[in-house]
């Protein structure tokens, strides 16, 4: 009798351990990140330093909120378009494990004249790089739109063309992605506050500061929180 009460009592105790167990991975983030950013001018931080890039700056605000970062690669250099990209990851050669990848790309392909349909070619075989690279998992991918350069004192006189054909560009980005089932984050109307907010510029006169790429995070932040609890 008292041999039995003793084993009853010992299975609740330890359905209670389990079930705490439980209710403590539900609260704790899943497994740690293994973050890719894939760009240009813009993911590498061009003129800023290291800590101000967004993807360093997303990787410190999630660390911020509880996730663990185990590794940050960037793929990304000044002037390359969608072409210079994937040539660059094609040599490199990345793992294929990330279980965040981000992808921004194409102000050098409308800079540098290429056409829009060229753009929309590559710009989908790069996403379909990056889910690859995200292990398959669409749902670990993200893409990020591009900044409206003429908002900055060095081609301020060239806003109205400019803007108008960088929204042609970020419309076919954002319609790939969009129907590839992929989370998409719309910056560029951050991007065009650089002459009202000049300290959103960095010293070159061109590409955002550490401050405009803390606007970007806190914009991207909180779809990204959601991606990383599922």
């Amino acid at each position: 009798m008292h041999k039995s009460i003793a084993l009853g009592f010992f299975g609740i105790l330890l359905l209670g351990i389990v079930a705490a167990q439980q209710g403590s991975n539900r609260n704790s983030p899943a497994a740690s990140i293994r973050y890719l950013a894939l760009g240009d001018s813009y993911t590498i931080g061009e003129s800023v330093a290291e800590s101000e890039r967004w993807p360093m700056q997303l990787r410190d605000s999630l660390m911020a909120h509880g996730h663990e970062v185990e590794w940050y690669k960037v793929i990304a250099h000044t002037g390359w378009k969608t072409r210079d990209l994937r040539e660059a990851i094609a040599q490199i050669q990345p793992d294929t494990d990330y279980n965040l990848v981000s992808l921004l790309i194409g102000v050098n392909d409308y800079f540098q004249g290429r056409s829009v349909e060229e753009y929309k070619t590559r710009f989908q075989q790069l996403l379909e790089v990056a889910v690859a690279h995200a292990g398959g998992r669409k749902d670990r991918v993200f893409v990020v739109s591009i900044p409206d350069y003429s908002y900055t004192p060095h081609f301020i006189s060239q806003k109205g063309t400019v803007s108008k054909d960088i929204d042609k560009f970020n419309a076919l980005n954002r319609k790939i992605t969009l129907a590839a089932g992929i989370r998409y984050f719309d910056i560029t109307p951050l991007s065009r506050k650089g002459i009202e907010k000049p300290e959103w510029v960095c010293g070159d006169g061109l590409h955002p500061s550490g401050m405009q790429y803390a606007a970007w995070v806190q914009l991207m932040l909180p779809g990204l929180l959601e991606m990383l609890s599922k």
